[in-house]
């Protein structure tokens, strides 16, 4: 009978708290899709919804644990879990996008086996972004402006991939993966190893902008309208791979990507009714957002599902060398009994690293935008959190840190690197929950993910058609939050548009040219002209490096370029350090400190670190606080 209490009261109390979430604020119903939708409305957090600042006053939107709270431990795995649930889409599409970038598109085990080290990182760097980093509730995630340059090689260099043939497979299922079952598969394996020393300097290099502090330097010369051409240039490569997956089977992957859109948009303003039971006050019904916060889910598992129906009645072919066999359920499903339960991802599990110019040009560049689009979700979740925006210290910390864990995916060979995903920033904004415990939490959750090896198999025996309509959604909300930069740019200022659309029109033409003409590079060194034409074809490349020239050395004002917004997000976050409690109910700057003693922290040669705290802002702030 004490058992049945205890679970009756744990049953109670779970109730009682998720209720706590049912009352979604203001600004949580702009942030209700996950993954890439949910970062598209995040930008109205920016500049109108957190503005409203009555709204804290009033109880309307009240943080329900706050970044420094730490919620009892059942509710910490359930929010921690849906977290997690949140970006498994995206780190599922990037690491397939890898996989086609190095010519193992056919290669089931091989994806599994990246899948794994993709969700490793993912955890790992979230944990680590809580523990050292800018230390905000922030979810770190497989970049995909990093695979971008990689299919661009892969469609100049038709032949990259011909060694290769139709299947390429890595042995078995034990950490060596140098042993391969056929032959040609070492084109797949130098690929990844050419990648890996590519990643690895870039993501020194991203660290360094943070250790040095040089963050507001890029900030001056690297704009929206440097960034905007840049990324819908890549959208071309995303369409391709896209359309790869789609194609097995249009109905499905239309079905899915409908879904998806009819749940995160169409209902947008409606709220789920959900019936639960519970000892102590019954049956009865409670309302919460759950199809626009898992729309992406939702739809895969319906599409798979259908995929199921369609399977069993035959209608869709069993014949192997049919397109149509791979929107099957049962197509691939060997993956998942040929996936080890535990796989550890380490350094150096593809062999030694090679090294790629072109690719590291172009992770150059993807590197810049990441930081860029960080800093920008740095502010964002801070606003969310209701705290102060994030001081230089924090700032230079958080960009260090996800260099750091990206030059350690690239020694895994995950093929691409982290950064801050925006979709669980608007998960916080409709749970109400901004605990640091919570995404430590989903950190653990991703690195056992990471580790068991069938988790990985059952997400890649997903059918094709299904995973094509999830990118659909996914890439093209990705897209749409990279336009969504230009709510800072004056569009009627003849330069800005003269420079975009120069920029995107030459970023068309060149790889183009490349492509119909390959052989008019040719310096007479191999080599050379391998990478003038990787650099050449490169669309992001050619329309970023010609969009940022001109709009540096074009006549304009910072505020009609879109930076000054950006630079006026700076200068806030320097004067609003000391500020009052009451505005900024989620906690001071204590939040961004370092897991270090504090009679370190007063040193005062920090000042001289730009990732540590300088002593004298530290001590002035908390003693305003204390006399608040």
């Amino acid at each position: 009978m004490g058992t049945e209490k205890i679970i009756e009261w744990i049953w109670d109390k779970i109730l009682s708290d998720i209720q706590l979430g049912e009352i979604v604020s203001d600004m949580g119903e702009n942030i209700m899709m996950a993954d890439g939708v949910s970062e598209c409305m995040m930008k109205d957090i920016n500049q109108t919804e957190v503005e409203k600042e009555t709204n804290v006053d009033k109880g309307k939107g009240k943080l329900i644990y706050k970044i420094n709270d730490v919620p009892p431990m059942h509710l910490t795995f359930l929010l921690g879990l849906q977290q997690s649930l949140l970006s498994i889409a995206g780190s599922l599409a990037t690491s397939l996008l890898v996989a086609d970038a190095v010519c193992a598109s056919k290669d089931e085990t091989f994806k599994a086996r990246l899948l794994s080290s993709t969700l490793f990182m993912n955890g790992f760097t979230t944990a680590m972004m809580c523990l050292v980093g800018i230390r905000l509730p922030l979810f770190q995630g497989a970049a995909v402006m990093y695979i971008m340059p990689l299919l661009a090689m892969s469609n100049i260099n038709a032949d990259s991939c011909s060694a290769a043939g139709n299947g390429l497979c890595v042995s078995n299922s034990s950490t060596n993966v140098s042993s391969v079952s056929i032959p040609h598969a070492d084109v797949v394996l130098n690929h990844v190893r050419d990648l890996q020393g590519a990643l690895v300097l870039a993501g020194i290099l991203h660290s360094l902008v943070g250790v040095t502090g040089l963050v507001s330097v890029l900030q001056r010369f690297v704009g929206p309208v440097t960034i905007v051409p840049a990324i819908l240039l890549l959208g071309i490569y995303i369409s391709r791979s896209t359309l790869r997956f789609s194609e097995y089977h249009w109905g499905l992957s239309l079905t899915t990507a409908a879904i998806a859109i009819i749940l995160s948009q169409y209902l947008s303003k409606r709220k789920m009714p959900i019936p639960i039971w519970s000892p102590a006050r019954g049956f009865r019904i409670i309302r919460y957002p759950l199809h626009q916060v898992f729309a992406i889910l939702i739809s895969m598992m319906i599409g798979w599902a259908l995929s199921g129906i369609l399977t069993i009645s035959g209608a869709l072919s069993d014949n192997p060398d049919d397109p149509e066999y791979y929107a099957r359920t049962d197509a691939r499903s060997y993956v998942i009994s040929t996936s080890p339960w535990f796989n550890f991802p380490y350094p150096g599990q593809y062999g030694p690293f090679g090294f790629n110019i072109t690719a590291f040009v172009g992770f150059i560049l993807a590197t810049i935008m990441s930081i860029l689009d960080s800093v920008g979700d740095y502010y964002a979740c801070a606003r969310v959190c209701r705290v102060p925006p994030p001081p230089a210290h924090g700032m230079n910390r958080g960009i260090a840190i996800e260099g750091l864990c990206s030059a350690i995916s690239g020694a895994i060979g995950c093929g691409h690197a982290t950064t801050t995903y925006g979709g669980n920033i608007g998960a916080i904004g409709i749970t109400r929950v901004a605990s640091r415990s919570v995404f430590f939490l989903v950190g653990v959750i991703y690195m056992v993910f990471g580790m068991l090896g069938k988790v990985a198999g059952i997400f890649i025996a997903i059918p094709y058609p299904v995973l094509g309509g999830a990118m659909i959604v996914y890439f093209g909300m990705f897209i749409g939050v990279i336009l969504s930069n230009l709510q800072s740019v004056s569009l009627t200022a003849t330069r800005n548009l003269s420079v975009m659309g120069t920029s995107i029109l030459l970023g068309l033409m060149m790889p183009l040219w490349v492509e119909k003409h390959p052989d008019k590079i040719n310096t007479g060194y191999e080599a050379v002209d391998t990478s003038l034409k990787m650099i050449v074809g490169s669309p992001n490349f050619i329309g970023s490096i010609l969009a940022c020239f001109l709009d540096n050395t074009i006549p304009g004002t910072l505020k009609e370029r879109g930076i000054a917004e950006w630079m006026d997000a700076l200068e806030s976050g320097k004067e609003d350090v000391a500020e009052s409690a009451a505005k900024y109910p989620g906690g001071m700057q204590e939040v961004y400190e370092p897991l270090l003693p504090k009679r370190f922290l007063q040193m005062r040669i920090l000042k001289y670190i730009p990732f540590l705290p300088n002593p004298k802002v530290t001590e002035n702030s908390t003693s305003k606080d204390l006399n608040a």
